[in-house]
């Protein structure tokens, strides 16, 4: 394995940006972190503007041989409430970026960190990469378009580029989705209503697979394909999701579904995981010991 890399993370100081500089920093390779938020103390970083974001200095001034986008927005209904600032961020600035490096580094590698709400309501399960894309949320359009932007740079300009489609990804540090709401909502009350009905699905994958994953892609992976699905394969339905989440806590919580389905949001998934499996991945964190880290962690805040 070739530890010597120079690896950029773009948005490294969010959930998995943060976690990923942390982690290839530990895994010997020579990580540098770009985001928005200035950091004085920081080595081998840089700054980048909020509002007009450019990429040409970077890649104009530092040779890498990785480049990984853990920028952009990831909320769904933050992108029905603010669709202008969700497509700047999750497709604009991948353009943004992408024209940098095909102006100043055509041989840096793209991983682009999208998501599985390109594929909105599934036709079929388990999702494979080549199910029909029917997004449902400017998220998951805007992630839509940004792959749709990799495939111009990739087929115009020969940039080699992989992105990845991350289902339901979870662990300590992320204050938002299903276990963060879970949590909020019982700060000051032991009765709560929920939306949906449970039978709702989703495919978990833990902050420490994750990661893994994206070190495998940087490993060993051709880039002649652009798109891996990222997840365990595992469908988990959300009244046994939030009963798990429950069962961790030291409180008894009395909970509803109350039927009513959110805008933007999927009914079922589960990933079809073949790809990445012939990388080697191996899932290493359960959903039940994942439950129980995350919990642990908000048990530290608190």
């Amino acid at each position: 394995m070739n530890k010597s890399m120079k690896i950029l993370i773009i948005g490294s100081k969010g959930f998995i940006g943060q976690h990923l500089f942390d982690y290839l920093l530990k895994m010997k390779y020579d990580v540098f972190g770009c985001d928005v938020v200035t950091d004085y103390g920081a080595d081998n970083y840089f700054l980048i503007d909020a509002v007009n974001s450019d990429y040409n200095e970077i890649f104009s001034s530092e040779f890498f041989d990785i480049c990984v986008n853990c920028s952009g927005a990831a909320e769904v209904f933050a992108s029905i409430k603010h669709p202008l600032r969700d497509f700047t961020l999750n497709t604009m600035n991948v353009f943004k970026l992408l024209d940098a490096i095909r102006m100043h580094q055509p041989q840096c590698k793209f991983i682009n960190l999208s998501s599985a709400a390109v594929y909105g309501n599934p036709q079929y399960l388990p999702i494979d990469e080549k199910h029909p894309l029917n997004p449902i949320s400017p998220y998951g359009f805007h992630k839509l378009a940004a792959e749709n932007v990799c495939k111009e740079f990739i087929e115009l300009f020969g940039l080699k580029i992989c992105s990845l489609r991350i289902f339901s990804a979870y662990g300590p540090g992320l204050k938002k989705q299903l276990f963060w709401d879970l949590h909020t909502k019982t700060k000051n009350t032991n009765q709560i209503e929920l939306f949906g009905t449970g039978e709702e699905s989703r495919d978990f994958i833990y902050l420490d697979d994750l990661l893994h994953v994206i070190e495998l892609v940087i490993q060993k992976y051709d880039f002649k394909e652009p798109i891996i699905n990222v997840a365990n394969g595992e469908e988990i339905y959300i009244k046994d999701a939030v009963k798990q989440f429950y069962d961790n806590q030291s409180t008894n919580i009395n909970y509803r579904f109350s039927g009513n389905t959110k805008q933007g949001d999927p009914v079922n998934w589960k990933a079809d995981i073949s790809k990445l499996k012939s990388l080697g991945y191996i899932q290493s964190v359960d959903f039940n010991f994942g439950i129980k880290k995350y919990n642990q962690w908000l048990k530290e805040l608190s």
